[in-house]
């Protein structure tokens, strides 16, 4: 039986310290899905189906992941009905575990056959979160270093966009 696990997250844009956790969960588990979770709070800079694309993208030399999308409902129940007997968070400081601690005691009641795995990405990526990347590129900063190729060719593309619907 393939032990397979959810990674769960907005992914807005997809980060190397995104692709650290994901490489670090593929050394535990057979299969992991990466699962795009559209959450009403957060204002996106990327679409669904553009977090979708560039996360393709970026895993597609590893045939154990596949990428899928949460349009709602439950995590716990996403993580059922895909078989999953795990879910893969990635946990950069303190603050980030406290909220998922929670998180992982409440879906473990929803589904008790569900175990949350905590993963600490390389140490070279703990300050780097999505918002912090979305922040300094759109004030013209260099993050290819944090980001995958095609996802900054992405990053540029929509930036350029919002600019010009500004003007």
């Amino acid at each position: 039986m393939k032990r397979k696990a959810i990674y769960p997250g907005t992914f807005d844009p997809f980060t190397n310290g995104h692709l650290d956790v994901l490489d670090r969960a593929l050394n535990i588990f057979d299969e992991v899905e990466v699962v795009i979770g559209e959450n009403s709070q957060k204002k996106t800079l990327f679409t669904v189906n553009d977090r979708l694309e560039m996360i393709r993208e970026v895993v597609c030399e590893f045939p154990s992941v596949s990428v899928a999308v949460l349009h709602d409902g439950l995590l716990a129940d996403y993580a059922r009905q895909a078989g999953a007997r795990a879910i893969v968070r990635g946990v950069r400081q303190v603050k980030d575990f406290e909220y998922e601690f929670q998180m992982s005691l409440l879906n473990r009641h929803l589904y008790p056959d569900v175990t949350t795995v905590f993963l600490m990405p390389n140490v070279k990526y703990t300050y780097v979160a999505s918002s912090i990347i979305r922040e300094v590129a759109m004030l013209g900063g260099d993050v290819s270093k944090f980001v995958h190729p095609c996802v900054l060719d992405m990053l540029h593309k929509k930036l350029q966009e919002k600019q010009k619907s500004k003007s």
